[in-house]
């Protein structure tokens, strides 16, 4: 489980209300109205830590006309806390000196390819370390912002002389996309994310 995961799972369940809520539901499946009778709530604030819970995915909701009827996922709950333990106990570790490998190759290749006017040496030739170099000159482009083709070659320029081959890098790796001869940033979740690559 993601550490991601781990942690929306426990801010959901970092609430009195909603654990009470969860006690409730875990005797089978009750309407928002009942809820509210029982946790003596009004019927907004019901839905608005159901909402919170559902986002988590640790309670199901299923409407009957005008009726909303919330229930446990069971297994999510289960899992969100087998992955707690696992994370604490065996991944955490793995995955903290894995951050740490990552990090210092990044530093690594920042520093051995970058000059200190910030301008690159030379395209490095392994692919992880060429991704490293495209995303940091990349993150220095503005979200939302399109670009012509003479802004970004210009751009690339300020890092290095071949514009044309780190531009179709760019494109080519998902950092950003071209449409009539504009450019712009894709959102984070689509670059080539060099973490990834073995």
């Amino acid at each position: 489980m993601q550490l991601e995961k781990i942690v929306n799972y426990h801010k959901a369940l970092a609430d009195p209300t909603r654990m009470r809520m969860l006690l409730l539901l875990s005797k089978g499946e009750v309407h928002g109205q009942a809820l509210a009778e029982k946790l003596n709530l009004s019927q907004p604030t019901v839905t608005h830590h159901a909402a919170k819970l559902r986002e988590a995915s640790l309670i199901h909701e299923r409407r009957e006309k005008n009726t909303v009827y919330f229930s446990l996922n069971r297994e999510f709950i289960r899992s969100g806390a087998e992955g707690s333990l696992k994370f604490i106990f065996d991944k955490g570790v793995e995955e903290m000196e894995e951050l740490s490998a990552e990090k210092n190759l990044r530093e690594s290749v920042l520093r051995n390819f970058f000059a200190k006017d910030g301008r690159l040496r030379q395209i490095p030739a392994q692919y992880k370390k060429k991704l490293i170099a495209l995303e940091y000159m990349v993150e220095k482009l503005e979200q939302g912002v399109m670009y012509t083709e003479k802004e970004i070659n210009e751009f690339i320029k300020t890092f290095h002389e071949d514009f044309a081959t780190i531009r179709r890098e760019f494109i080519m790796h998902q950092f950003m996309y071209r449409d009539n001869g504009k450019y712009e940033l894709n959102p984070r979740e689509m670059w080539t994310h060099w973490e990834n690559v073995k």
